[in-house]
Order: C-alpha cells, then sequence, then structure tokens
C-alpha cells in the first residue's frame, strides 16, 4: 500500500512555525448526467476566462506606455479604470444577469477563475516571488481548461463512500486510502484527466510543527549520487540503478496513434477516441515514470540519511540549439537534430521531478537532500582531483596520476559527495600538466 499511497501524498506547503499541508488525490464515479455538467462548467469557466484575459490585454495595449513615449501612430482609447482582481471579481454580477446559466456555477469557483486570471498576468508582467517572469498567457482552448476549485471545501462533505459538492450533488469516490485524522479539508480541486474525473483534497493540520531536519552530514552517514541517462542514477557506494526510458518503450506504439489521427477525419467520433487512447497513453507514461522516482528515491535514502545531488538546471540543459548562419545569412547545421534526441531523453529521464520526490522524502523521514555545484564533477579524478577531461561518449574513468579506474558515473558520485562534504574543493584542483600526452584523455 505504500507504494501507492506515496504517489499522490505530497506536502504542498509548510507555511508559518506550525502550519502543514497535503493533498490526496481520488478518483470520482461521476453519472452520465454529471459528467454533461461537469465538462458545461468547465466550458463556462474557459470561455469566461479567455474574456477577462483579452479584457486585461485590451487595456494593457492601450494604457502601458506614458503619454510622452506613446507611438506616433495609434488608435486613441477610451479612458477607463485598469481591470484587476476586484474588479473583474465584482463584474460576475452583471454577468449573471446578463447571461443568467451562469447561476448554475458555485460563485466560489468562479471567483477563483477569477484568481487565476490574475496570477497568469501577474507572472507575466511582474513575475513569482523569486522575480521569474513566464511567458505570454494564452488563452485556453477546448480541453485545455481542466479544473476548478472550490477554494472553502469542508469535512462535512464526505459520507462514507460519497462526497457532496456544492452545485454538482453526490458523487461517489473511489477510497483507495482513508483521510488522516487530525486534517482539516481546505480546498477541493475537480480534474478532467484522459481516464476520468478526480477530486484532490487538500487537508492542514495546524498541530504538526515545521520539522527542519538536524541531520549533520558526516562520512559515514552520506552518499552522492550523480543521473544520468546510460544509467538513471549512480551512487557514491558503487551502486546503480538502470534507466526505464518509458517513453522510449511506448514510442512506437504511440507513433502508430498518432499517425491514424492524422488520418481520422477532423471532428468524427473515430478520431475523438483515437485521441483519447493518445492521451490514456501519455497519462500511462507519466503514472510509470512517477512511480519508478518514487521508489528509487526509496531505495536511496535507505542508504543514507544526507543524500548529495547536482544542482541541475535542467531547463538549460534541454533548450534548443542556437542557429548559425554564414555571411550570407545562409542557415548552416547547428547539431539540432542530434540535440533534439538528447532532449528527449532527458524529458523521459525527468531528473527535476526525481529530485523534487526525493526532497519529498527525505522531508517526511526526517533525512536531509543537498545541493551541490556540478562544476567539474565529471572532468576531475575523484582520488587526486586532478583534471581529466573526458566527452561525453567516455564512460570509463582512468586517471593517468593516481592510476584510479573506475566508472565515469561513479566518479562523479564520488566527487559530489566530497564536494558536499567540503572535503573536496574542484576550483581549487590543479589540472595536469601532461594530461594531453594519455591515450584514455581527449580533450
Amino acid at each position: 500500500m505504500q507504494k501507492n499511497t506515496d504517489c499522490y501524498g505530497w506536502i504542498a506547503s509548510v507555511v508559518g512555525a506550525k502550519l502543514m499541508r497535503i493533498a490526496y488525490q481520488y478518483r470520482l464515479l461521476p453519472t452520465s448526467e454529471q459528467r454533461a455538467k461537469l465538462s458545461r462548467w468547465l466550458d463556462m469557466l474557459r470561455l469566461q476566462y479567455n474574456w477577462m484575459l483579452a479584457d486585461r490585454f485590451d487595456w494593457w495595449e492601450m494604457n502601458r506606455c506614458p503619454v510622452n513615449a506613446c507611438p506616433l501612430v495609434a488608435s486613441i482609447a477610451e479612458p477607463r479604470e485598469q481591470p484587476n482582481y476586484y474588479s473583474q471579481k465584482r463584474s460576475l454580477v452583471p454577468l449573471k444577469q446578463d447571461r443568467p446559466w451562469y447561476k448554475e456555477i458555485y460563485s466560489q469557483a468562479l471567483q477563483d477563475m477569477v484568481k487565476r486570471v490574475k496570477l497568469a498576468f501577474d507572472r507575466y508582467l511582474s513575475g513569482d516571488c523569486n522575480g521569474n517572469r513566464s511567458g505570454k498567457p494564452r488563452f485556453k482552448g477546448k480541453n485545455r481548461y481542466r479544473s476548478f476549485t472550490y477554494p472553502q471545501a469542508s469535512i462535512a462533505w464526505i459520507d462514507g463512500n460519497k462526497i457532496e459538492l456544492p452545485k454538482l450533488g453526490i458523487f461517489k469516490v473511489i477510497w483507495h486510502r482513508p483521510l488522516p485524522e487530525g486534517f482539516k479539508v481546505k480546498t477541493a480541486i475537480v480534474t478532467k484527466k484522459a481516464d476520468g474525473w478526480y477530486i484532490t483534497l487538500t487537508l492542514e493540520d495546524m498541530s504538526v510543527p515545521e520539522f527542519i531536519s538536524d541531520v549533520e552530514p558526516r562520512e559515514n552517514n552520506s552518499i552522492g549520487i550523480d543521473l544520468g541517462l546510460e544509467k538513471f542514477l549512480a551512487d557514491s557506494d558503487g551502486g546503480f540503478e538502470p534507466i526505464p526510458q518509458h517513453f522510449r518503450k511506448s514510442e512506437e506504439k504511440l507513433a502508430r496513434l498518432q499517425q491514424k489521427v492524422s488520418t481520422a477525419k477532423q471532428g468524427s467520433r473515430a478520431r475523438k477516441l483515437l485521441v483519447r487512447k493518445v492521451a490514456k497513453l501519455h497519462q500511462k507514461i507519466a503514472r510509470q515514470r512517477k512511480q519508478f522516482h518514487f521508489e528509487t528515491a526509496q531505495k536511496v535514502l535507505k542508504k543514507a540519511d544526507v543524500v548529495f545531488v547536482e544542482d541541475l538546471s535542467v531547463k538549460n540543459m534541454s533548450r534548443c540549439a542556437k542557429p548559425k548562419q554564414d555571411e550570407a545569412g545562409k542557415f548552416l547545421p547547428n547539431g539540432q537534430s542530434a540535440k533534439s534526441g538528447l532532449n528527449k531523453s532527458i524529458a523521459d529521464a525527468g531528473w527535476s521531478q526525481f529530485l523534487d520526490i526525493l526532497a519529498f522524502k527525505a522531508g517526511k523521514a526526517g533525512q536531509r537532500v543537498v545541493k551541490v555545484n556540478p562544476k567539474g564533477t565529471s572532468q576531475h579524478c575523484s582520488n587526486c582531483l586532478n583534471r581529466v577531461p573526458k566527452e561525453l561518449s567516455d564512460r570509463w574513468h582512468s586517471c593517468p596520476h593516481c592510476a584510479t579506474e573506475l566508472d565515469r558515473d561513479t566518479n562523479a558520485a564520488i566527487l559530489i559527495k566530497k564536494v558536499g562534504l567540503d572535503i573536496a574543493l574542484l576550483k581549487n584542483a590543479q589540472p595536469a600538466s601532461d594530461w594531453k600526452r594519455s591515450p584514455r584523455c581527449t580533450a
């Protein structure tokens, strides 16, 4: 049972000194009438989301420049107040008068839709709490708006194996595990997925204090791991975890289904069924990957209390290659064909998700995950710290100075552990003067 519960029991956030939130997801079993009503809600929320987003874009395009910086040729916009979260919430009252069918939707679900518009637009203009800006928000197409939220849910909605959602009725639920005692239900998110409808309950417990692990990293209670594509994981103890490549194994089946989709008639029932098969296959691949990450994280945490990992920027590693042009402006080969295959393998491995799961499980168990700078961990010897350059295709580490012979990934994992323990500082390691003479080492 532990295998299944971990996949949905994520610690969502820890706010303040004594506040812990977790999220449990369960499958809903709606009737045909309830499925139609849920889909109708999503469609109406999507249309209003697009309208409010367009209203913000319209004001922004017309009023973002000061008077002394406006272009010479521009349409003169009628002066009006800037749409914001509160003005758009107030607009829901006349909306229900002009379009009475919106009264069918629960009021707080409508208000949460306005909040989504605000968050999407704010991230585009100002960025998040770290200053990282998102791209321009896109309008939601059909089947792109997949969830709505009850911001103030209650444990009183649950009765046995059923849950009553306001203005939707009573739904049967597959309670694959009971709700933990002492937690209060705060929010409920209803989501449409490829294989049906799900509800995510956010639980809160004020009595659970924030726990920060005080385990001190030492040589005997820590381990270093190096993530890769030939092997998913190599640790400093010499262990390996093979990479399953869930997407690669299903790639041919997925290609056949997508080819059938492309030949099916637009809007036909056969095409819709094929599209659903494609979505279910993608969902299966994602679940297989997540399950593998949970199981691997459990294996790693059984070996040590402190785990040192690389502070990887996966987003930068999977970027497209920059275009190259000659003097005449003609585009030259830039290696994007080979890079696209590498990017697909990186996405299939799911390094970012694994590191998040590893940190989550370590926090639950009172253990620690420490990120270290990965610079130089694959180009230095773990024994003498001399630089031993290797190409990506070189999978064996052979040091010409101390005669260390071991797997390249194991060597990197040992270095990651030493850097985490402050035993090795690679920036002070002196490069070997004669590494070019070694036949095993290539620049």
